[in-house]
């Protein structure tokens, strides 16, 4: 292709820089220009735009947009009629899930949601929020929050709110309480129904997928090589966890063999004391950019 024919939002704000670095593992480099909402791309066959992560659904559904990255929340948030290509874990500050919760003070009288029927809630997840009290017949008056939503229930301008939270730390550090978890969201690989039916386009968005959840994978997990005596290789074995099986190479000395495995990072404290101890030598720890 000569022009770009896939129109790709990466999302800004929060999840921007945690984002082009995790396309930048994948295999493309994203180059932000200052005050430029196009971001450059080394791939002649996408052209980048900038769009909030609330806003990423809408531009996906109406065409404005082929794909592009937001969170769960704000698909449920927008009910977009689009295609979730794949769930991609990775966030900001860790590779793992957040979660809306519902908070309120510490020293609130409210223990559970019923408990707020008639109340003031503040949230940025408006549309969400309502529907989920409005399931479960609790008549609540739910309101759009600009920011710094949880100082709102602190400053008692209302009496609870819904918020997003990875570790919980912000909602510790003001004294709130959370009472129940709406919602557990992650970003998303979104296409417009129309992309996803273009052959083309499709197998793009595909590959890109297939090539982001390999480094999400790969940022999990190490390459471990070490020379090892025959006599233990059954022992090691018990040892070293694989994502199929050792690769097992004969060296010149007939006596030893070469061991590779790619294992996940939580492990390798144990795993190399382990293998030292009955033998192992030359151990060589590597990072991984990509695991398919």
């Amino acid at each position: 292709m000569t022009s770009p024919f896939l129109k790709l939002g990466i999302p800004k704000g929060s999840l921007q820089d945690a984002t082009i670095a995790l396309f930048a593992k994948a295999g493309w480099n994203i180059l932000l220009r200052p005050r430029n909402y196009f971001p450059e791309i080394n791939d002649t066959d996408i052209e980048c735009s900038l769009a909030r992560a609330q806003e990423m659904a809408e531009y996906v559904e109406g065409g404005i947009l082929d794909a592009g990255l937001t969170g769960k929340d704000w698909v449920e948030e927008n009910s977009a009629d689009i295609v979730v290509v794949d769930d991609l874990i990775y966030s900001k500050a860790s590779n793992r899930k957040a979660k809306w919760v519902l908070c309120v003070r510490a020293d609130s009288p409210f223990k559970k949601p019923e408990d707020l029927a008639g109340k003031v809630i503040y949230t940025e997840l408006v549309g969400f929020t309502k529907r989920y009290f409005k399931s479960r017949n609790i008549d609540v008056d739910v309101r759009f929050s600009w920011g710094t939503t949880e100082a709102k229930v602190v400053a008692k301008l209302c009496d609870a709110v819904v918020e997003i939270t990875e570790t919980g730390s912000t909602i510790k550090a003001n004294d709130l309480r959370v009472i129940a978890e709406l919602m557990e969201t992650n970003t998303q690989l979104i296409a417009n129904k129309k992309a996803w039916a273009d052959p083309i386009r499709r197998k793009k968005i595909e590959a890109m997928n297939l090539l982001l959840q390999g480094a999400l994978r790969a940022e999990r997990m190490v390459g471990l090589k070490m020379n090892l005596p025959k006599s233990v290789l059954e022992a090691t074995k018990k040892i070293l966890p694989a994502l199929t099986s050792p690769t097992i190479a004969e060296l010149s000395d007939p006596n030893w063999l070469s061991i590779e495995i790619v294992i996940d990072k939580s492990v390798v404290r144990d795993i190399i004391p382990a293998i030292r101890a009955i033998g192992a030598e030359g151990i060589i720890e590597y990072p991984l950019n990509k695991v398919i």
